[in-house]
């Protein structure tokens, strides 16, 4: 623990204390530089390195664009939900409005058939009138005027 302390550490300290005096406050001083202590003193790392201030600003800078990333694509799919949601409301208005205009259009087909279906009505009704106007003329012209015509037919008094 001492090793890693430095000298200008000492300096705050009074100079009367010996180095046993004063192992219960160094305890709580950490190594400000990011080297790696070793216990043992061996020189290999047993602990997590303290990271200085461009190292920490590194971690926060990436935190802080790893945070930014999710909401980006937390509003993303719900950009993706919503435009679903709305091409399926748009689905669902154009099947309603297709169901309605087919309907339009069978009822259409169904007057257009029964006007046309009247129509030829109309037209064989005109005909048989024709031929009976035609029969009636034919009469007329080949017959005589008789006394069975009720203007003809005088009545004694």
């Amino acid at each position: 623990m001492l090793s890693s302390l430095y000298s200008s550490d000492f300096t705050a300290l009074d100079k009367s204390l010996t180095p046993w005096d004063f192992s219960n406050i160094l305890s709580p001083i950490q190594p400000t530089s990011p080297k790696l202590t070793s216990s043992s003193g061996s020189g290999e790392p047993n602990e997590k390195p303290v990271m200085d201030g461009s190292n920490r600003n590194m971690e926060d800078r990436k935190r802080r664009r790893m945070i930014s990333n999710r909401e980006s694509a937390r509003r993303s799919r719900m950009r993706k939900q919503r435009h679903l949601e709305n091409l399926r409301n748009q689905v669902n208005r154009f099947r309603v409005e297709n169901r309605e205009l087919n309907n339009g259009l069978q009822f259409l087909l169904y007057q257009c058939n029964r006007v046309r279906t009247e129509n030829e009505w109309l037209r064989l009704e005109r005909t048989m009138l024709g031929q009976k106007l035609s029969n009636i003329s034919q009469n007329m012209v080949f017959q005589p005027f008789s006394s069975a015509w009720p203007c003809n037919i005088v009545t004694a008094e």
